[in-house]
C-alpha cells in the first residue's frame, strides 16, 4: 500500500510499504477515504520530536471497514467509520473510567496511544490507503448514511471538534459565559463553535494570522488581532474590565507572539490575565516534556515561566491534557448528522495522497488560505 512516510525534519513522502492486516483477533482493517493534517503533526514534521524515522504519519482518519477479525462483533464489514486519534482497550483502570485517551494498556510505560505520533506507541499512522485499527469495536465509531457526503464534517470527530470541546469542558464552560480562546487554528476554531454549543454568550478567539480570525468570525465568534494591541487589553475592555469567564488554551508550546519571535508561555501567561478571578483555563495545546530544539534552556525542558503569583491571587483553576475523544464523539456526530454543526467550514484545501508532502509544506509554512488540509487517499 502506499503511505506518507516521516524520513526527518521536513522530509515526508509517499511510499510503498506493508498492507495494513489483522494482527490480533480484535482488529479490523479500514480502506481510508479521508485522513487530516493536523496542526499537531507538524510538531513532527519539524523535528521537534522524537518521532521515529519511517513512521506512517496521520491520526485524524475516517473509512469504509475492509476486514475485521474473528474477536470483532460489533463492527461489520462496510460500516463508514470515524476513528478517534486515541487508541484505548476499553477495560483497563483508566478505560472504565472514560480516560481513553491515557490508556494502560496499548502503551506498555506509558499512558495512552494514537496512531502515527511520537511517543504514542507503534501504530501507524492513516495518512495512507489502508490502516489497522486495534480494539475496533471499542474504537471505531460507526456513522450514519450520510457519511460520504459529509466527510469533510464527520472527519472532524477524529480529533480536532473533540479536542476543540474537550478544552471548553476543562474550563467548564456553562450557558451565558464570556469565553476567550487563544488560538484560531482548528483545534481553536472547534473549540470556539464547541463554547457556543454550551450555551456560551460571547467567544473571543486570539490570532494574529488574517485567514485563521476571518474563519473565526464564519463559526461565530469576535476575532482579536493581538497584532492590533495588546490581546488581553483587547478582551478586558470588551468585557468591562473584568475579563473573559472562561478561557482555552489551544496553541501549545510552539507559540509565537505577532512579531514571529516563539514564546511558549505567552498563551498560558495571557490567559492568566484575561480571564476573571476566579474564572477557569483548559488547556488542550499540546505541550511536551522535552524540546530539545526549543529557543531557551527552560523550554528545551519543557518549561516556562508562569505567573503563578496572579493566578493564585485571581483564585483560578486549570485543566489540562489530550481529549478522551469517545467522551464527545458520539454526542458530536449526532448533532452533525441532525445539521446542527458544520465544523467542515475550516477546511481550506483537500488534496490526493499524492500531494501530500506539498500539502505538509504549505500548511507548515502557514501560506494565506491553507487553514485546514484534508488527503483523500
Amino acid at each position: 500500500m502506499r503511505a506518507l512516510v516521516y524520513h526527518g525534519p521536513k522530509d515526508v513522502s509517499v511510499d510503498e510499504v506493508p498492507d495494513a492486516r489483522i494482527e490480533q483477533p480484535t482488529d479490523a482493517v479500514v480502506r481510508i477515504t479521508t485522513t487530516n493534517i493536523c496542526g499537531s503533526d507538524l510538531h513532527m514534521y519539524e523535528g521537534r520530536t522524537d518521532v521515529e524515522t519511517g513512521k506512517i504519519l496521520g491520526h485524524e482518519n475516517m473509512g469504509e471497514v475492509l476486514e475485521v477479525g474473528s474477536g470483532v462483533v460489533k463492527v461489520r464489514v462496510g460500516d463508514m467509520v470515524v476513528l478517534p486519534f486515541n487508541i484505548a482497550c476499553g477495560f483497563c483502570k483508566n478505560c472504565n473510567a472514560g480516560l481513553t485517551g491515557f490508556c494502560l494498556t496499548v502503551n506498555p510505560g506509558s499512558a495512552g496511544g494514537a496512531y502515527g505520533y511520537a511517543d504514542m506507541g507503534p501504530y501507524a499512522g492513516g495518512q495512507a490507503e489502508y490502516l489497522r485499527v486495534p480494539f475496533a469495536d471499542f474504537n471505531a465509531l460507526v456513522l450514519p448514511g450520510d457519511a460520504e457526503e459529509k466527510q469533510r464534517d464527520y472527519t472532524m470527530l477524529s480529533d480536532i471538534l473533540p479536542t476543540g470541546y474537550h478544552g471548553t469542558e476543562l474550563a467548564q464552560v456553562r450557558t451565558g459565559d464570556s469565553v476567550v480562546v487563544y488560538g484560531a487554528g482548528p483545534v481553536g476554531l472547534m473549540a470556539a463553535l464547541s463554547a457556543q454549543i454550551r450555551g456560551a454568550a460571547e467567544v473571543f478567539v486570539i490570532d494574529h494570522q488574517p485567514d485563521r480570525l476571518r474563519l473565526a468570525e464564519r463559526v461565530g465568534a469576535i476575532p482579536i488581532d493581538d497584532s492590533n494591541g495588546d490581546a488581553v487589553q483587547q478582551v478586558l475592555d470588551a468585557t468591562g474590565g473584568q475579563g473573559a469567564d472562561k478561557g482555552v488554551e489551544a496553541v501549545g508550546y510552539q507559540a509565537h507572539d505577532h512579531t514571529g519571535e516563539e514564546r511558549p508561555g505567552i498563551t498560558i501567561n495571557s490567559l492568566i490575565q484575561a480571564v476573571r478571578p476566579t474564572g477557569r483555563i483548559g488547556v488542550v495545546g499540546v505541550f511536551v516534556p522535552q524540546d530539545p530544539s526549543a529557543a531557551d534552556e527552560l523550554a528545551k525542558q519543557g518549561e516556562f515561566v508562569m505567573d503563578f503569583g496572579t493566578f493564585f491571587f485571581k483564585g483560578q483553576s486549570i485543566g489540562t491534557g489530550q481529549a478522551n475523544v469517545k467522551q464527545y464523539n458520539r454526542g458530536l456526530r449526532n448533532l452533525i448528522h441532525r445539521d446542527r454543526i458544520h465544523p467542515g467550514i475550516i477546511v481550506s484545501h483537500e488534496l490526493s495522497l499524492d500531494e501530500a508532502a506539498e500539502g505538509y509544506r504549505r500548511f507548515d509554512a502557514r501560506e494565506d488560505g491553507w487553514t485546514k488540509v484534508l488527503l483523500h487517499p
